[in-house]
C-alpha cells in the first residue's frame, strides 16, 4: 500500500515540483492550494502524513490545517514546510512534528520525511498498547529538521 501525503502550498511551483518529486518516490500525493481546500480533503480521505505550507490566505493558514489533521481519527503525521525557519517553537506547539525549510533538497527531504513517520508509527502503536511514547522524540525529530 502507497503512503499518502496531503501536500499543501499556495504556490503552485512548489506544490508541483515537490509532488513529482514524492510521487518518483512511492507516494501517493494529494495537494490543495489552501488551507480550506485541505481541511475538505482531510475530512474526505485518509492521508498518513500533511505537509502543509504555513503563509496562505493567512499569515497562520497552515496551523489551521495542522489543526485539523490532529483531529482526524486516522491521526496523520504533520509537518510544516516554510520559507521563514524563524518561526520558533511556534510550529511546534500548534500540533506539527516536524518543520521542513523552503527549499529542501530532495534527499534532505525524504530523509526527514522517512524518519516523521516512522517516529509517528512508533508512537501510534505505543498508545494502541496503551504506552507512553518514549520521552520528547517527536521534538528531538523536529530540531533535526531544521
Amino acid at each position: 500500500m502507497k503512503r499518502r501525503i496531503l501536500l499543501v502550498d499556495d504556490e503552485l511551483a512548489i506544490l508541483l515540483t515537490l509532488k513529482a518529486v514524492l510521487e518518483m518516490n512511492g507516494f501517493e500525493v494529494e495537494t490543495a492550494a489552501s488551507a480550506r481546500e485541505a481541511i475538505q480533503k482531510l475530512d474526505k480521505g485518509v492521508f498518513h502524513m500533511v505537509i502543509t505550507d504555513i503563509k496562505m490566505e493567512t499569515s497562520t493558514a497552515g496551523y489551521d490545517v495542522i489543526r485539523a489533521a490532529r483531529k482526524q481519527p486516522y491521526n496523520p503525521a504533520t509537518a510544516v514546510l516554510t520559507a521563514y525557519p524563524a518561526l520558533g517553537e511556534e510550529w511546534h506547539a500548534q500540533g506539527a512534528q516536524t518543520l521542513l525549510v523552503k527549499p529542501v533538497g530532495t534527499e534532505d527531504l525524504l530523509r526527514q520525511l522517512e524518519a516523521l513517520l516512522i517516529t509517528h508509527e512508533d508512537h501510534k502503536q505505543a498508545a494502541a498498547r496503551g504506552e507512553a511514547p518514549a520521552k520528547a522524540s517527536s521534538h528531538k525529530n523536529a530540531h533535526k529538521a531544521t
